[in-house]
C-alpha cells in the first residue's frame, strides 16, 4: 500500500494465492493481519505515508488507525489508551468468528480466547518441534484439541492432556511409566525426534548459454553529490526519513568549503579529519568525488560516529555525504518518531582549529539518478549511457553493473552470492532481489564450538560465525528467471568485485538421524498407544529425501554407541559391523525408508550395559 487506498495484490503480493499454496502443501500458517505486523518488516508493515496523516499515533487507541500485533511490552507506555487498544483489538478479532485460534504475541492481558519467540543463532529442528508441541500442551485455545492432535502427534510424544508426562530429569524422562533417555538440547517435559539434514550452497558462475563467450558487462557510474536539479537547500540538517518518506534509501547532503593556501596541513602533507555524527543508519563520505570512508550503526543501535582523515586541496572542496537507511524501525513505543540522518559535521586540523559545517548551506538531493530513471527495469535500462567492458571495474563506488545471462542449471532454490561485493541493491528482470550487505559480525561476540541447548532456548545459546559475513546469499525465486536473456542489475555503493558474483544452488547434501533403542516408535498409531506394556512398537530410524530424489549412498551407519552430530558422526567403542549393509538394504534407491532397531537387523548382544543407538548419514540425489 504505497499510498492512500492504493492496494496491491498482484504478483508476489497475491495473499490469497499464497494461502492456497500453503494449504496445497499440507501446511498451516500464521497470518499476521496488518498494517502493523512487526515481523521484522519495514516500519512494522505500516506504510510511511500514514505517519504523516494529521493526528495519527501508532499503537494506541487512535481514531485514524488501529490494528496491532506484538503489543504487550509496549502497552504501558501508552497508559489507559494502550489498555483500551489491546482490549479492542482482541474483541474485534474474536468477533469475526473465523474458527481458528487468534494469537496476541507477548500480550500479558490477552483475553482467554486469544493466546500466544549479529552472529547467527542456531537451533536444531528437534528443539523447535518440541517448543511447538509444548505450546499446545501448555496454552489453552479455542482450537479443538483433536485438530491439534491429528498433526502434532506426527512428530512429538506430546498431547494437550496433562497426564502424558509423569516425571522429568535432565537427561531422562518418565512417560506412561517408561523411562526414556534424552539428548541434551531437549527441555524438561517432552521427547521429540526428527530427521536432520546438511545443506550446502553449490556455486554456478554467471554464464550465457554459449559458455565460450565471456559475459558482456556494462557499467554506469553515479555522480557523487548533486545530480540534476537540487531538491532544496537549507542551512543545517533535515531528518532523513521525513525528507525521503521511505521512497528511497538514499539522501545526498552536499556542501563546500574553501581551503586557504596557507593551511599548515597542505604544507606538511597532513590530512585533516572529517568528524560526522548521525542518527543512522549508514553513510558514505565523498570529498571532490572521491570516497573517503564509510560508517554505520547496527541493528540494536542505529546512531553512529564517523572519524576519518580526508584529502583536501587549496581552493574549493565539495563535501558530498550519502546518508542511507537500511529499512525502518519496526517496533517499540512511539517508534514512528525515530529519526535518521546527519546531526553534526566538522573538520579538524585547520590553522584556526576545527571548522563546524553543521550550519553551512547544504544542498539536498533525494535518491539516485539510476533509481529515478528506473535503469534496473527492462523498460528503463536504456535511459542512461552504459559503457561496455570485458572486465568490469573493481572496488569502484557508486557503480551500476548490468549483464545478460542464463539461469543456473537444475531446479534447486537459488541464491545470489554477494560475498565479494560491498553494499547495495540487486534486481533480476526488474524484480528487486533487495539490499545486499555482507557485513562481518564482530569477532568479539560469544561464539561457541559446541552448542548446549539445555534449559530455555535463547538466541545466544549457540552463536556461530563470529567475524564472518552475517549475510551472503540472497534468494532469487526460480519463477523470476526466463529460459535465457535474463537482465541482472547491481548497484554497488562502495566497491566490490562483480566478476566473483555467482548464483548458488541450495542442495541437501546429507540426511541424518540418531535414535536410541529405548525411543518409542515415531508413527502416530504407536504414539497414541504409548505407555502400553503390551505394545509391540519398535524404535526405528526414519529417513526421507526431498521430492524427486532418492537415497543414493549411505555415508555413515553405526549401531552401538556412536557419537557426534550430522556430518561428523563417529563409531563408539561398541559398533555393529553390519550396520551399513543393513541400512543400505533398507534404504538405497528409495525416497524414504525405516530401519527398526531389532535383533533381526542388529546384534543386540553388543555392549549390554549401554543404551544402544543407531546413527545414520545418507545422501539424497
Amino acid at each position: 500500500m504505497s499510498s492512500h487506498l492504493a492496494y496491491h495484490f498482484d504478483g508476489r503480493f497475491d495473499l490469497v494465492k499464497f494461502i492456497n499454496i500453503v494449504q496445497q502443501a499440507g501446511m498451516y500458517l500464521i497470518l499476521r493481519i496488518g498494517p502493523f505486523v512487526a515481523a521484522e518488516w519495514n516500519f512494522g508493515g505500516i506504510p510511511v505515508w500514514l505517519h504523516y496523516v494529521n493526528g495519527t499515533v501508532f499503537r494506541t487507541d487512535n481514531y485514524n488507525f488501529k490494528v496491532e500485533n506484538e503489543y504487550g511490552y509496549y502497552e504501558g507506555a501508552y497508559g489507559e489508551g494502550g489498555k483500551r487498544y489491546a482490549a479492542w483489538a482482541a474483541q474485534m478479532a474474536v468477533s469475526q468468528n473465523t474458527g481458528v485460534p487468534w494469537i496476541m504475541c507477548q500480550q500479558f492481558d490477552a483475553p482467554p480466547s486469544v493466546t500466544f519467540g549479529a552472529p547467527n543463532p542456531h537451533r536444531p529442528a528437534e528443539d523447535v518441534a518440541f517448543s511447538v508441541a509444548r505450546f499446545f500442551q501448555k496454552v489453552s485455545t479455542k482450537f479443538p484439541d483433536e485438530a491439534i492432535k491429528r498433526w502434532i502427534l506426527d512428530f512429538a510424544l506430546c498431547t494437550t492432556q496433562n497426564d502424558v508426562i509423569e516425571t522429568c530429569n535432565m537427561g531422562s524422562i518418565t512417560a506412561k511409566s517408561n523411562l526414556f533417555l534424552l539428548p541434551h538440547f531437549l527441555l524438561d517435559q517432552c521427547l521429540v525426534t526428527s530427521q536432520t539434514a546438511l545443506v550446502e550452497m553449490v556455486p554456478d558462475n554467471l554464464q550465457q548459454k554459449d559458455g565460450s563467450k565471456a559475459l558482456k558487462w556494462e557499467v554506469f557510474v553515479e555522480k557523487a553529490g548533486i545530480w540534476g536539479e537540487p531538491d532544496f537547500m537549507k542551512n543545517g540538517f533535515v531528518d532523513h526519513i521525513n525528507t525521503t518518506k521511505d521512497t528511497t534509501d538514499y539522501l545526498w547532503y552536499t556542501t563546500s568549503i574553501v581551503v586557504g593556501e596557507n593551511e599548515e596541513f597542505l604544507k606538511e602533507g597532513r590530512h585533516p579529519v572529517l568528524l560526522i555524527e548521525s542518527m543512522g543508519h549508514a553513510l558514505h563520505a565523498f570529498v571532490n568525488q572521491e570516497l573517503q570512508g564509510s560508517a554505520s550503526g547496527n541493528g540494536s543501535h542505529s546512531p553512529f560516529k564517523f572519524k576519518n582523515p580526508i584529502s583536501l586541496k587549496a581552493g574549493k572542496n565539495e563535501i558530498a555525504l550519502l546518508s542511507m537507511t537500511v529499512g525502518l524501525q519496526n517496533a517499540g513505543s512511539f517508534y514512528e518518531w525515530v529519526g535518521a540522518g546527519l546531526t553534526s559535521v566538522k573538520i579538524e586540523g585547520f590553522n584556526n582549529g576545527t571548522v563546524d559545517l553543521s550550519h553551512f548551506n547544504w544542498i539536498y538531493k533525494i535518491g539516485l539518478q539510476g533509481e529515478k530513471l528506473g535503469i534496473y527495469k527492462p523498460e528503463g535500462v536504456n535511459s542512461v549511457s552504459w559503457v561496455a567492458t570485458s572486465e568490469p571495474p573493481k572496488k569502484q563506488p557508486l557503480t551500476w553493473y548490468k549483464v545478460v545471462l542464463d539461469p543456473p542449471a537444475g531446479n534447486e532454490p537459488v541464491g545470489l552470492d554477494m560475498l565479494h561485493m560491498g553494499k547495495g541493491l540487486a534486481w533480476l528482470n526488474g524484480e528487486e532481489i533487495g539490499r545486499y550487505w555482507p557485513r562481518k559480525s564482530s569477532v568479539h561476540e560469544k561464539c561457541v564450538t559446541e552448542c548446549d541447548y539445555r534449559g530455555k532456548f535463547m538466541p545466544d545459546k549457540c552463536f556461530t560465525g563470529c567475524g564472518q559475513p552475517t549475510q551472503r546469499w540472497y534468494h532469487v525465486p526460480r519463477s523470476w528467471f526466463k529460459p535465457s536473456g535474463n537482465l541482472l542489475v547491481i548497484f554497488e555503493e562502495k566497491g566490490g568485485d562483480p566478476e566473483k558474483i555467482t548464483f548458488s544452488r541450495r542442495k541437501m547434501s546429507s540426511i541424518c538421524a540418531l535414535i536410541a533403542e529405548d525411543y518409542p516408535s515415531a508413527d502416530q498409531k504407536s504414539l497414541q498407544e504409548a505407555g502400553s506394556k503390551n505394545s509391540n512398537s519398535k524404535a526405528s530410524v526414519h529417513l526421507g529425501c526431498p521430492q524427486n530424489a532418492v537415497i543414493s549412498a549411505v555415508k555413515f551407519a553405526s549401531f552401538g554407541t556412536p557419537t557426534g552430530k550430522c556430518g561428523s558422526y563417529s563409531e563408539g567403542e561398541c559398533h555393529d559391523p553390519n550396520s551399513i549393509s543393513v541400512v543400505e538394504k533398507a534404504c538405497l534407491n528409495k525416497t524414504e525408508c525405516a530401519i527398526e532397531l531389532t535383533e533381526e537387523n542388529f546384534n543386540k548382544g553388543l555392549c549390554p550395559d549401554f543404551t544402544r543407538r543407531l546413527a545414520v548419514e545418507a545422501v539424497c540425489s
